[in-house]
Protein backbone atom coordinates (compact mmCIF):
# COMPACT_ATOMS: atom_id res chain seq x y z
CA UNK A 1 0.00 0.00 0.00
CA UNK A 2 1.32 3.52 -1.24
CA UNK A 3 0.69 6.00 1.29
CA UNK A 4 -0.49 9.45 -0.32
CA UNK A 5 -1.09 12.89 0.61
CA UNK A 6 -4.57 13.82 0.40
CA UNK A 7 -3.92 16.35 -2.13
CA UNK A 8 -2.42 13.84 -3.98
CA UNK A 9 -5.71 11.89 -4.17
CA UNK A 10 -7.61 14.24 -5.69
CA UNK A 11 -6.15 13.43 -8.87
CA UNK A 12 -7.05 9.61 -8.63
CA UNK A 13 -10.22 9.88 -6.77
CA UNK A 14 -13.41 12.10 -5.68
CA UNK A 15 -12.56 13.01 -2.22
CA UNK A 16 -15.50 13.85 -0.64
CA UNK A 17 -16.23 15.59 2.87
CA UNK A 18 -17.47 13.19 5.63
CA UNK A 19 -20.46 15.38 7.05
CA UNK A 20 -21.45 14.29 10.77
CA UNK A 21 -24.55 16.88 10.96
CA UNK A 22 -28.02 15.25 10.84
CA UNK A 23 -30.92 17.09 8.82
CA UNK A 24 -32.88 19.51 11.45
CA UNK A 25 -36.97 18.19 11.64
CA UNK A 26 -37.43 21.59 9.79
CA UNK A 27 -34.89 20.42 7.00
CA UNK A 28 -36.22 16.26 6.90
CA UNK A 29 -39.63 17.67 6.31
CA UNK A 30 -39.22 20.59 3.67
CA UNK A 31 -37.10 17.92 1.70
CA UNK A 32 -40.36 15.51 1.97
CA UNK A 33 -42.08 18.91 0.65
CA UNK A 34 -39.84 18.63 -2.37
CA UNK A 35 -40.69 14.99 -2.85
CA UNK A 36 -44.21 15.21 -2.90
CA UNK A 37 -44.07 18.63 -5.00
CA UNK A 38 -42.05 16.43 -7.84
CA UNK A 39 -44.87 13.35 -7.52
CA UNK A 40 -47.35 14.27 -10.43
CA UNK A 41 -50.94 12.44 -9.96
CA UNK A 42 -53.23 11.54 -6.62
CA UNK A 43 -51.64 9.86 -3.34
CA UNK A 44 -53.34 7.20 -1.53
CA UNK A 45 -54.51 8.41 1.68
CA UNK A 46 -54.37 6.23 4.60
CA UNK A 47 -57.53 4.51 5.61
CA UNK A 48 -60.05 5.76 8.63
CA UNK A 49 -57.04 5.35 10.58
CA UNK A 50 -58.58 6.82 13.62
CA UNK A 51 -60.29 3.97 14.58
CA UNK A 52 -57.74 1.59 14.41
CA UNK A 53 -56.15 0.31 17.95
CA UNK A 54 -52.49 2.04 18.34
CA UNK A 55 -50.64 -0.65 17.35
CA UNK A 56 -52.12 -1.20 13.96
CA UNK A 57 -52.14 2.85 13.12
CA UNK A 58 -48.21 2.49 13.72
CA UNK A 59 -48.26 -0.06 11.00
CA UNK A 60 -50.69 1.26 8.60
CA UNK A 61 -49.15 1.67 5.45
CA UNK A 62 -51.00 2.16 1.69
CA UNK A 63 -48.81 1.83 -1.67
CA UNK A 64 -48.60 4.93 -3.28
CA UNK A 65 -48.85 6.91 -0.31
CA UNK A 66 -46.93 9.85 1.05
CA UNK A 67 -44.94 7.87 3.44
CA UNK A 68 -43.89 5.70 0.51
CA UNK A 69 -43.11 8.46 -1.31
CA UNK A 70 -40.48 9.30 1.81
CA UNK A 71 -39.13 6.25 2.16
CA UNK A 72 -38.12 5.54 -1.38
CA UNK A 73 -35.37 8.61 -1.16
CA UNK A 74 -32.80 7.24 0.18
CA UNK A 75 -31.37 10.50 1.79
CA UNK A 76 -34.19 10.09 4.58
CA UNK A 77 -33.49 6.45 4.94
CA UNK A 78 -30.20 7.38 5.10
CA UNK A 79 -31.23 10.19 7.53
CA UNK A 80 -32.83 6.76 9.80
CA UNK A 81 -36.44 6.95 8.15
CA UNK A 82 -37.15 3.11 9.21
CA UNK A 83 -39.89 1.90 6.70
CA UNK A 84 -43.30 3.88 4.80
CA UNK A 85 -45.43 3.18 8.09
CA UNK A 86 -46.85 5.47 9.45
CA UNK A 87 -45.00 4.73 13.05
CA UNK A 88 -41.96 5.13 11.08
CA UNK A 89 -42.88 9.10 9.31
CA UNK A 90 -44.35 9.76 12.85
CA UNK A 91 -41.10 9.35 14.74
CA UNK A 92 -38.56 10.29 12.09
CA UNK A 93 -40.59 13.79 11.41
CA UNK A 94 -41.45 14.36 15.07
CA UNK A 95 -45.46 14.04 14.24
CA UNK A 96 -47.83 13.48 16.72
CA UNK A 97 -51.31 11.61 16.87
CA UNK A 98 -53.03 14.23 15.32
CA UNK A 99 -51.03 16.00 12.81
CA UNK A 100 -50.69 12.57 11.49
CA UNK A 101 -53.93 12.26 11.16
CA UNK A 102 -54.50 15.51 10.09
CA UNK A 103 -51.95 14.68 7.16
CA UNK A 104 -52.55 11.18 6.04
CA UNK A 105 -56.00 10.09 6.61
CA UNK A 106 -58.77 9.57 3.92
CA UNK A 107 -61.17 11.31 5.71
CA UNK A 108 -59.37 15.08 5.31
CA UNK A 109 -59.18 14.36 1.42
CA UNK A 110 -62.16 12.05 0.02
CA UNK A 111 -59.70 11.03 -2.72
CA UNK A 112 -57.98 13.87 -3.78
CA UNK A 113 -54.89 13.73 -2.19
CA UNK A 114 -51.92 15.05 -3.95
CA UNK A 115 -48.03 15.40 -3.62
CA UNK A 116 -48.33 19.32 -4.10
CA UNK A 117 -51.35 20.35 -1.86
CA UNK A 118 -49.42 17.19 0.80
CA UNK A 119 -46.34 19.74 0.10
CA UNK A 120 -47.83 22.65 1.46
CA UNK A 121 -49.25 21.32 4.63
CA UNK A 122 -45.85 19.93 5.43
CA UNK A 123 -44.27 23.10 5.13
CA UNK A 124 -46.97 25.16 7.41
CA UNK A 125 -45.60 22.25 9.96
CA UNK A 126 -42.06 22.83 8.97
CA UNK A 127 -42.50 26.57 9.62
CA UNK A 128 -44.36 26.09 13.16
CA UNK A 129 -47.62 26.23 11.92
CA UNK A 130 -49.79 23.11 11.08
CA UNK A 131 -52.93 23.67 13.49
CA UNK A 132 -53.55 26.97 11.64
CA UNK A 133 -54.00 25.35 8.42
CA UNK A 134 -56.94 23.30 9.97
CA UNK A 135 -58.79 25.94 11.57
Amino acid sequence: MKHQKIDELGGVAEIVPFATRRMSRRERLERWADLLDRNPGKLNALTRIEYLPLAERLEARADNSPLEVAYKDPVLREEGLAGDRLGDAMAFFELSGRDAHRLFCDCHYYGSMTGAGLAQRLRRIAQGGLRAWFA
